[in-house]
């Protein structure tokens, strides 16, 4: 890190604490997606589809304990856009970086997700699947209202989370209650084709087609804020496991609650012909529960404003992050001193989020896929720590036990995760963000420092080979393809091309650490 970068990052406030970073954790995973997330899973699974919940909380914990020894190790702001830089070279984390860059969309997209809630109140907002003019001038206003809520302290940014935090838990608690009080029928789990009607193999497709894992994604949140908190090889870890935790005990009582409280009329053909439009607040007007369905509409305003409102956060700090690893101009690093915010960063992406919020065509069903390919992330943070904990001289806290096997398992299961997300989105994303090569040889050319171009090519040349064949596997595999490679071959594929590159990953990222420390031997000398 130069001097520069050094001042900048001492800029930063450490004034976050475990419940202020839980609370980040947990609103970052849930958005408006709890009011479908049950719905979808029963369709998928049937009852069965509360061990698909357990599932992809176990298999979510597995990928962040990898990173949580990242953030236990070398707590930084950004960390998870610096990681994969330190561990992998430029070319790694150029494509990396440019990901999360384009990962900006995400937040657009949900943006646009609240106006299109918002029109049930305000019909004017949204028509024909995108914003009206007067829904573009609402949903900018809103762009602005949480740039400009995220511009002051971050104690400032906790407090008003922790609030939106406990009225995101306490809406689905109370729906929850509300439901099996009214709606409670014993037989749910026996009738209609039993506990398991389509197979439990069914319950591994609810990972992905049920969108489950999507519903607990987002817990990384509290590592990109490891540079502004208390004691964070302390706090760091508990912060993202008990978030975890908390999200999938509240998906799963969700679940619980719509598998008891759906109607008979509802499952003529079963739980995959059940089919509504807002589950939750179709069932409370079924159960004559009016005054929950009104709050229900009110959350889905709320719910993604607060996730909205955490991106938004983290959008700056991994632009802060990019401008140190010299992807972005120098000047987007800069960290106002008496808040302790990179508020030019905070500038640019609210100028990202309102051109991705124009309505040019075909374009928001690019914006709306680029909030997956964060998911890349944990793929490259998982060579990260093995790199680290591999090279010669390298290091990590020790906080995660079992590592070298944890990190290979934790690879593979970012690669399903990123697969899963079916052919309609990786058509589009994984193109986008191989794009980010031209914009490592760009830089490359521009600048002319660093190690050779056939060397850093070399040692990058995984993660290009790795989102190729990862588009190709979408374009033959069963999600959403051409279905020339079936369930479960499709998966089982992933799998093991995903072993493959993570060791051939790891031996380059060790080769990148052996010229870094030959190099810097060579300036101490």
């Amino acid at each position: 890190m130069i001097p520069s970068a050094r001042t900048q990052e001492r800029r930063l406030r450490r004034d976050l604490g475990f419940w202020g970073l839980t609370a980040i954790a947990f609103s970052n995973i849930v958005g408006s997606g709890w009011l479908f997330a049950a719905m979808y899973a029963a369709r998928t699974a049937g009852p069965a589809s509360l061990l698909s919940w357990v599932g992809a909380g176990l298999l979510c914990m597995l990928v962040a304990l990898v990173m949580i020894e990242l953030g236990a190790s070398r707590p930084e702001g950004g960390g998870t856009v610096r990681w994969p830089l330190y561990a992998s070279g430029r070319l790694v984390g150029t494509v990396i970086g440019w990901s999360v860059l384009l990962s900006v969309g995400g937040t657009a997209a949900e943006i646009s997700a609240i106006m299109q809630y918002a029109a049930h109140y305000l019909p004017g907002l949204y028509r024909d699947g995108s914003l009206t003019i007067s829904g573009l001038g609402v949903a900018a206003t809103l762009s602005i209202v949480l740039t400009a809520l995220n511009w002051f302290a971050v104690r400032l940014f906790a407090r008003l989370n922790n609030l939106l935090t406990v009225f995101k838990i306490a809406v689905p608690l109370l729906t929850v209650v509300a439901l099996l009080v009214s709606g409670w029928d014993s037989s749910r789990l026996t009738d209609h084709g039993g506990f398991a009607p389509y197979g439990y193999a069914a319950c591994l497709s609810a990972l992905a087609g049920g969108g489950i894992v999507y519903s607990v994604n987002g817990f990384q949140a509290p590592l990109d804020f490891s540079g502004e908190t208390r004691n964070p090889r302390r706090t760091v870890p508990a912060a993202v496991l008990v978030g975890i935790g908390l999200a999938v005990l509240m998906y799963l009582a969700l679940q619980v609650a719509f598998l008891f409280a759906v109607p008979d009329s509802a499952l003529t053909h079963g739980w995959q012909g059940v089919n509504f439009d807002s589950p939750f607040g179709q069932l409370a007007l079924v159960l004559n529960l009016h005054w929950l369905s009104t709050l229900l509409y009110a959350d889905a305003v709320v719910s993604p404003g607060g996730s909205a409102y955490v991106g938004v956060a983290l959008d700056a700090r991994h632009t802060y992050a990019l401008a140190k690893n010299g992807t972005l101009p120098r000047f987007f690093m800069a960290v106002e001193q008496r808040s302790g915010i990179p508020r030019r960063a905070l500038v640019l992406n609210l100028t990202v989020i309102l051109v991705f919020l124009l309505p040019f065509g075909g374009w928001q069903d690019i914006v709306s896929v680029m909030g997956d390919m964060y998911l890349l992330t944990y793929a490259a943070c998982a060579v990260a720590a093995a790199v680290f904990l591999t090279a010669p001289g390298g290091r990590t806290a020790g906080w995660v036990p079992g590592l070298r096997w944890t990190a290979p398992v934790a690879f593979v299961v970012s690669a399903e995760f990123v697969y899963w997300s079916g052919w309609r989105d990786l058509r589009l994303a994984l193109p986008l963000v191989l794009a980010g090569l031209l914009v490592f040889l760009a830089m490359h050319r521009s600048t002319g420092t660093g190690r050779p171009l056939t060397a850093e090519l070399a040692t990058g040349a995984w993660l290009v080979v790795f989102l190729a064949v990862l588009t190709l596997l979408s374009w033959l595999g069963s999600f959403g393809g051409s279905g020339r490679l079936p369930a479960p071959w499709d998966s089982l594929t992933v799998a093991v091309f995903g072993i493959a590159v993570y060791f051939w990953a790891v031996r380059s990222g060790v080769r990148v650490q052996a010229v870094r420390t030959h190099t810097d031997s060579l300036a101490q000398g």
